[in-house]
C-alpha cells in the first residue's frame, strides 16, 4: 500500500492562492489514480479534484472548476493541487487519496488510500 503526505497548506485571504502537495512513498503513485478530497467542520468528506494514473484525464467538482488545478510528477511519486481565486468557502481540511485505475474516482469508496489530511484556511 502507498503512504500519503501532504503539504502547503496555511492560511490565506480570499482571492489567494496555494499550493498543496501529496508526496507518495511505499509503491510509486505511476499505478494509481489520485483524488483531492476536502472536509469542512460538521461536514462530509467531499471530492474535490481526480487525475488518472498516466495523467491525460482530469476530474473536478463543480465548485472548484477553473479555480484548482490538479496535477502529477510520477517521476517525483508527487501530485499537486495548484489551487486560485480562493474563497472563504474553500476552508477544509484537504486529504490527498490514491486508488486502483477506472474506479469511483468521484466518492471516497473510490480511494483505498489516505494521507493525513492538511488544513487551508481562507479568510474573508
Amino acid at each position: 500500500q502507498v503512504q500519503l503526505v501532504e503539504s502547503g497548506g496555511g492560511s490565506v485571504q480570499a482571492g489567494g492562492s496555494l499550493r498543496l502537495s501529496c508526496a507518495a512513498s511505499g509503491r510509486t503513485v505511476a499505478v494509481y489514480d489520485m483524488g483531492w478530497f476536502r472536509q469542512a467542520p460538521g461536514k462530509e468528506r467531499e471530492f474535490v479534484a481526480r487525475i488518472s494514473w498516466s495523467g491525460d484525464s482530469t476530474g473536478y467538482a463543480d465548485s472548484v472548476k477553473g479555480r484548482f488545478t490538479i496535477s502529477r510528477d510520477n517521476d517525483k511519486n508527487t501530485v499537486y493541487l495548484q489551487m486560485n481565486s480562493l474563497k472563504p468557502e474553500d476552508t477544509a481540511v484537504y486529504y490527498c487519496a490514491a486508488g486502483p485505475r477506472y474506479g469511483r474516482w468521484g466518492y471516497t469508496d473510490g480511494y483505498n488510500s489516505w494521507g493525513q489530511g492538511i488544513q487551508v484556511t481562507v479568510s474573508s
